[in-house]
C-alpha cells in the first residue's frame, strides 16, 4: 500500500514532487542524450523548464557533446566557466531532490540562443585539487527548456 510510485509524480522514481510533465526515459538536455553512466537521476520539470541532477564519470565529455567546452579546451579555462561556491556542501535548486553537491563547483552555460548547447546551464563537482580536477564520479545539476 506505501509503494514509492504511489508518492512519485507520473510513477516515475526519478520526478520530484512538484513535477509537472514527466521526461522520458532517455533524458536528453542540451540536444544531446545526458552521460550513458548516469546513476542517482533525480529531475524536477516545472513551467517549460527542467532542472536534473545525476551522478557520472563522463560530465566533461557531456560537456564536449552539448558544446558548452570547445574540443581540446580546458574545462578549468575562465572563457568557458566560472568557479562558483566554494563551501563543503551546496544545496540543489528549489524542488529538486537528491544529494546536495559537495563543493567547490563549477558553473558552465550557453551564451547564444542557437547551437547544441544553447538554452543549457551546468553545475559540476569538483575536486580540492588545486589546478582544478573534477570529482569521479561527480554529480552536476543541469537546468534547460523544455521548448
Amino acid at each position: 500500500m506505501f509503494r514509492d510510485d504511489l508518492f512519485q509524480p507520473f510513477g516515475d522514481d526519478r520526478a520530484c514532487r512538484g513535477s509537472d510533465l514527466r521526461l522520458p526515459d532517455a533524458i536528453r538536455a542540451g540536444g544531446v542524450p545526458i552521460p550513458a553512466d548516469a546513476e542517482d537521476v533525480h529531475y524536477l520539470t516545472r513551467n517549460g523548464t527542467a532542472e536534473v541532477t545525476f551522478v557520472s564519470g563522463l560530465v566533461p565529455e557531456y560537456l564536449h557533446r552539448t558544446g558548452l567546452l570547445p574540443d581540446g579546451a580546458d574545462p578549468f579555462d575562465q572563457r568557458y566557466g566560472t568557479k562558483a561556491v566554494a563551501g563543503p556542501e551546496i544545496p540543489l535548486p528549489d524542488g529538486l531532490c537528491g544529494s546536495a553537491l559537495r563543493g567547490p563547483v563549477r558553473i558552465y552555460g550557453s551564451q547564444g540562443s542557437t547551437g547544441t548547447g544553447s538554452g543549457l546551464g551546468v553545475m559540476v563537482e569538483c575536486s580540492d585539487v588545486p589546478g582544478g580536477v573534477f570529482r569521479v564520479p561527480a554529480r552536476a545539476v543541469i537546468a534547460f527548456s523544455l521548448g
